[in-house]
């Protein structure tokens, strides 16, 4: 299993090594940036399971920051840091799509606790259940069926939605390339055009939409791809989700 990748951005750069050495204890992959830009070109290069955002840096504001990444990586947890303790900042920040907020000075275990909630979250625990199938609160997959039912109503996809809603779906919440989608579904040397997969990918989500009004499943990260959201508790096994070949 691979580790959790956790991303500070603190310009404080005792408290970053300090923070870097107390989550490397718990089993976290750590690294550490000193500003927006270096943050930036972090999350380019490897997006982290969370980030620990810093309000006030030197050359961004971390509330800023906070609703370009909601935006750009919607899979992206978000635990602000911030030397002022005011309610307003607080709620701010979770408008702007942070996930937690906690001020400085903080108790070590309550950060700890807090992140690993956030991982949890992120990252349900798996569970007992059939090897074939899955469930996301109310979306179930059958594999064996090809079969994708929300709240106990069957929804009809093609073979290639359900390829994409399968590929969406071995990685709840991180961004899956348009060459990743375009790979899965493709049949023989036929391969889709980014335009296609677009395509392909607006439907699928129409149909999980009029299923469930109101609520997305898939959301479009910037620059990445698509990715999955899940609507609850993610069960199955890593064996469950390998695409069955198309007959």
């Amino acid at each position: 299993m691979s580790q959790t990748q956790v991303l500070i951005v603190d310009d404080d750069a005792e408290l970053a090594s300090m923070l870097m050495l107390l989550l490397e204890a718990e089993g976290w992959a750590v690294q550490t940036t000193l500003n927006a830009a270096q943050a930036e070109e972090s999350l380019r290069m490897s997006l982290p399971a969370v980030v620990l955002l810093d309000v006030m840096l030197p050359d961004a504001s971390g509330m800023d920051l906070c609703r370009r990444w909601r935006s750009a990586y919607p899979g992206l947890g978000i635990l602000m840091l911030t030397a002022r303790g005011d309610p307003f900042d607080r709620v701010l920040g979770l408008e702007l799509g942070a996930d937690d907020y906690l001020a400085k000075p903080f108790e070590k275990r309550e950060l700890v606790a807090r992140l690993r909630a956030l991982i949890r979250r992120q990252n349900p625990p798996v569970v007992a259940a059939a090897a074939n199938e899955l469930h996301f609160g109310s979306m179930s997959v059958h594999l064996e069926r090809r079969e994708v039912r929300i709240g106990g109503v069957e929804i009809p996809l093609t073979g290639i939605e359900f390829k994409l809603l399968l590929v969406l779906a071995r990685s709840p919440g991180q961004a899956v390339s348009r060459q990743q989608l375009s790979d899965a579904v493709q049949a023989s040397a036929y391969r889709p055009q980014d335009r296609t997969v677009d395509v392909q990918v607006g439907r699928l989500r129409r149909r999980l939409a009029e299923a469930l009004p109101g609520r997305d499943w898939i959301e479009t990260v910037r620059g990445e791809g698509y990715a999955f959201v899940p609507r609850g508790v993610a069960t199955g096994s890593a064996a469950a989700i390998d695409d069955p070949e198309t007959p």
